[in-house]
């Protein structure tokens, strides 16, 4: 009898122990028993030792104390795509309009040069009455000015397969808290021309960047900035000293700024006539400063998956003309559209943060984004580009609607022609 009841108990699956109070929150090992099953159907219960549980509640030991310079939690890992010339913000991983300091897009045309603050000096010269030669000191003593401005590349378009996320496709705009000083109080203090019409600017690179800006940008929200989000501007950004130009376009922007002349004609650099310009039909353009209005969903997009029921549609919208008045969301391809809410304070020349909120019922659909600035502007698709500029559309200021495929199982996918 006692040999019958061993071999029932032996034919148990699963011999339940019982973990006592101080066992299972000390973390302690135990004995636990696996069943696995015989070739002849009979359960063979094997002793495997394994951990109740880890070492990693954080309420059973001390934590690190205080650091000089923060850091990242281990869980986040947040990074820009990278190549020889750029390197792209993870617009995705975002949760606001604001960009970290360290994961704002770069655009370098001969890598990022090392300069000392003390020995850096800044020329103004030119259609002005008394030349000046700037340090950073010198600049700091002016009146100083705090505003939130994105930055954007004008090559910011990539196409060609449907595994993109929003970092590959538009990920060369980045938006960050600017402090300096205003252009025009600098132009003040020195004494411009009357007939000045033009200025140029150039960087410390080896590249030394040069470009032509109209001088009515300066008196209008032109800025030397030093600062970004409450600290000394990044080098990949222009440390110690860049040029920012509200809503004009990225390579306009000159970093490590080292000189500013005053003209009354262009000067018609290398980066204004051979680079940065693009053809419209049988002609080409020049000089078109501002970046175009336009918006991307960054949730959900390509890799995410999503589930049936209430999804939260986000992304961010802009314009280098001013103000977002309004974006509008279409979970139907574009037959319908429907206003998303917009995050405030809307800022002018601003990434600004937008939701919509949307019941999805597990069909095949797609998704899409449109903003329409102050200025009546709206946002046109990549055919209204293709049309307007010819089939010879060059890749600068390209600002397409861009579509999202939602697949029934719920896989996010970009879909290159939108």
């Amino acid at each position: 009898m006692e040999s019958q009841d061993k071999e029932a108990k032996d034919d148990q699956p699963f011999i339940h122990k019982k973990i006592s109070r101080r066992l299972l929150l000390g973390g302690a090992a135990t004995t636990a028993i696996v069943a696995m099953q015989s070739s002849l159907g009979k359960w063979i219960q094997v002793a495997a030792q394994q951990s109740i549980l880890k070492t990693d509640d954080p309420t059973k030991r001390i934590g690190p104390g205080p650091s000089v310079v923060g850091k990242r939690s281990p869980f986040e890992h947040p990074g820009r795509i990278k190549s020889d010339t750029s390197s792209r913000t993870p617009l995705q991983d975002l949760y606001s309009s604001l960009t970290p300091s360290d994961l704002h897009y770069e655009r370098h045309h001969a890598g990022v040069p090392l300069i000392d603050p003390e020995k850096h000096e800044l020329l103004i010269h030119g259609m002005v009455n008394k030349p000046m030669v700037f340090k950073l000191a010198d600049l700091k003593r002016f009146p100083a000015v705090t505003r939130t401005y994105f930055l954007e590349c004008s090559g910011n378009f990539r196409s060609g397969k449907e595994t993109m996320t929003p970092q590959e496709i538009c990920g060369l705009t980045s938006q960050s808290e600017w402090t300096g000083v205003m252009l025009s109080t600098i132009f003040r203090e020195l004494g411009v021309s009357p007939k000045a019409k033009w200025f140029l600017a150039e960087g410390s690179d080896a590249a030394v960047m040069t470009r032509t800006i109209p001088i009515t940008k300066a008196w209008d929200d032109a800025m030397i900035v030093y600062a970004q989000n409450g600290e000394a501007i990044r080098p990949e950004q222009g440390y110690p000293l860049r040029l920012l130009l509200p809503g004009f376009e990225g390579n306009m922007n000159i970093k490590w700024l080292r000189r500013i002349e005053l003209s009354d004609e262009p000067y018609m650099t290398r980066e204004e006539t051979s680079k940065y310009t693009y053809p419209v039909k049988d002609k080409i353009r020049m000089f078109n400063f501002e970046m175009d209005a336009r918006s991307v969903i960054t949730y959900p997009s390509y890799p995410q998956k999503v589930q049936t029921g209430w999804i939260e549609i986000r992304g961010i919208a802009w314009s280098g003309r001013g103000k977002v008045v309004k974006v509008e969301v279409s979970t139907d391809a574009g037959k319908t559209w429907e206003l998303a809410k917009l995050q405030e304070p809307v800022l002018s020349k601003a990434h600004t943060y937008f939701r919509y909120l949307w019941n999805w019922n597990g069909s095949a659909t797609e998704i899409l984004s449109r903003v329409t600035d102050e200025t009546g502007y709206l946002q046109p698709t990549l055919k209204q580009l293709a049309e307007a500029r010819g089939t010879a559309m060059g890749g600068y200021h390209m600002n397409p609607i861009t579509s999202w495929q939602i697949k029934p199982d719920g896989n996010v996918l970009f879909k290159p022609e939108s």
